[in-house]
């Protein structure tokens, strides 16, 4: 079985009596795009994840994102048969080669944990 075949954490959210389904994709650090471009974080997630939510992990940093699957499939740079590719530089410098999704970290702002959580959970 896959990694990538479940659902990693249920959350409990009291003030809207449900349980919400969470698939936790982590990286330890950035490294550079392609092996050898600006430093990113990159996440693979499958186009039939069964959780209602993504959480994208930078463990180096404690950074959390959490997006619905649709939002990871709106904002992937890259989807490959099954697979959606998304990524953060976290190079400010960095120049992305397509200018139609956000590329940089900071561009990724109202995906972080802090400022999702009480739309995502209520709480």
């Amino acid at each position: 079985m896959s990694t990538d075949s479940g659902i990693d954490l249920v959350a409990y959210s009291p003030a809207q009596q449900l349980a919400h389904t969470i698939q936790v994709k982590a990286n330890l650090k950035p490294k550079p795009g392609g092996g050898a471009g600006s430093l990113a974080l990159d996440w693979w997630i499958p186009e039939d994840c069964p959780a209602e939510w993504v959480a994208l992990v930078d463990l180096s940093s404690q950074g959390v994102w959490l997006f619905t699957l649709d939002e990871i499939l709106k904002h992937a740079q890259q989807r490959p048969k099954g697979r959606a590719h998304l990524y953060m530089y976290t190079d400010p410098s960095a120049r992305p080669r397509k200018f139609d999704r956000p590329a940089h970290q900071w561009a990724f702002e109202q995906f972080r944990l802090e400022n999702r959580v009480h739309a995502a959970f209520g709480i």
